[in-house]
């Protein structure tokens, strides 16, 4: 296991706790380890990459239940690593067993902060079963042509706010993605700041992807 030293995650214990997790304003995700668990050394860098992907939204901390013998009591941890995620103080989720990163994220996932006008891949897949939406491709028509999200109609970035017309005459609410989300969400706030309310898909193709939802290929 990374020693406490060496590792990028801090450890919390006992003093700390209430503090550092109890208190935080941000979920936190609490992985509790030890140096001695095999597991716990294939967990670990899934959690650190995890902790830099959700920077500023989440904060990711460490308790090692041999120097908190104490602490993994009060929460009945019975085996490590056991992640767990609180929220305003509270325990929201928790797996035992070494996660993937995707997995350790699917847990921490609704409690993230989340932009206005956001919807996550599997809330669009459920969405758009109930045909309640319509996927909008901004990609240019190339990318489109290789491959798109099921039912999704193309209008480019670049003409997009030409043919906002043919955005509110689709037969369901339009959410816009690109490749991995930043250029919909910024043409989404772009739209808000004139009055315009479009949802975007969050992680764009790359979100939908990850979750192994349907993709058409002409």
């Amino acid at each position: 296991m990374v020693s406490q030293s060496a590792s990028a995650i801090p450890f919390v214990d006992e003093r700390s706790f209430e503090k550092e997790v109890l208190l935080s304003e941000l979920p936190v995700m609490v992985d509790f380890q030890a140096d001695w668990c095999g597991p716990c050394k294939t967990m670990a860098p899934e959690f650190e990459a995890l902790a830099r992907e959700l920077q500023g939204k989440a904060k990711l901390v460490k308790v090692d239940i041999d120097r908190s013998r104490m602490l993994a009591q009060q929460l009945r941890i019975q085996s490590v690593p056991t992640t767990m995620v609180f929220v305003g103080g509270r325990l929201a989720g928790a797996k035992v067993g070494a996660l993937r990163k995707a997995q350790l994220r699917q847990l921490i996932e609704p409690f993230l902060p989340r932009a206005e006008g956001s919807i996550t891949a599997l809330e669009a897949a459920e969405l758009l079963k109930e045909g309640r939406i319509v996927l909008v491709d901004i990609r240019e028509a190339p990318a489109y042509g290789r491959l798109h999200l099921p039912g999704a109609v193309s209008l480019p970035e670049d003409q997009i706010k030409s043919r906002l017309a043919e955005l509110h005459m689709l037969p369901g609410a339009p959410v816009m993605y690109c490749r991995s989300g930043d250029k919909s969400k910024a043409l989404a706030e772009e739209f808000a700041a004139d009055g315009i309310g479009v949802a975007y898909l969050e992680g764009g193709v790359l979100a939908w992807e990850s979750e192994a939802l349907p993709i058409e290929r002409p």
